[in-house]
């Protein structure tokens, strides 16, 4: 991969992971945003889209092609079988997308930092021999407080959001570099701005007015 220099940013559900993209994108990285990746990848006519309407049933696909998203949820919530059978289906598109993603961004400047940020980075295999894996974390408890004070969600329906994914442990033990988001936002972004100064600068070639593949959330 040249002298890209990799990292997978992950943090659990309103963590601040976003935050952090975007401040890495304004010091002239790369951010491949995992997210949209995934919704290209069961687009109109792809073939994860048409593998996933012969598994579960067209119920699954709209009236216009898209894929049913709420249906399909009802379908693989509460389900590991099915869950894994869709994610079996649907991480090796996204893998092959986010491979290009980095090809191209690599083409572009061979010297470029790349950020992958990508929640399931634990959950997934994600198949990328990252650099530098970079964990936002902040407790659950802050997390149910931002979701229910920033989003207006229901409190049992964030604790269920936090709870089905991986737990803080588990993110914690994957990361070379932890952003504590638990303090202010220029708390957090302080620790951005030292970790790209202290150990990135010297990877990037020079800022770019256009520093996203697939955008930042």
């Amino acid at each position: 991969m040249g002298s890209v220099y990799l990292i997978g940013l992950t943090g659990g559900i309103a963590s601040g992971k976003s935050t952090v993209a975007k401040r890495f994108a304004e010091h002239g990285a790369v951010v491949i945003d995992a997210d949209q990746l995934a919704r290209a990848a069961v687009a109109p006519g792809t073939d994860a889209l048409a593998h996933i309407a012969e598994i579960f049933g067209p119920e699954v696909i709209t009236e216009d092609g898209s894929l049913n998203r709420s249906r399909l949820g009802s379908i693989v919530f509460g389900n590991p079988t099915a869950l894994s059978v869709l994610n079996n289906i649907v991480h090796p598109a996204v893998r092959k997308l986010s491979s290009a993603a980095i090809a191209a961004a690599e083409e572009a400047d061979p010297d470029c930092v790349v950020v992958y940020d990508v929640p399931l980075l634990v959950e997934a295999s994600v198949g990328h021999p990252f650099d530098l894996i970079v964990v936002v974390h902040a407790d659950a408890e802050t997390r149910v407080r931002r979701m229910v004070d920033l989003r207006g969600m229901p409190e049992a329906d964030a604790r269920s959001r936090i709870s089905s994914q991986a737990g803080d442990t588990d993110r914690l033990a994957v990361a070379d570099v932890v952003i504590d988001s638990e303090g202010t936002l220029e708390q957090t972004l302080t620790q951005v701005d030292r970790l790209w100064e202290e150990r990135l600068s010297a990877h990037h070639s020079g800022a770019h007015s256009d520093s996203s593949v697939g955008g930042a959330p």
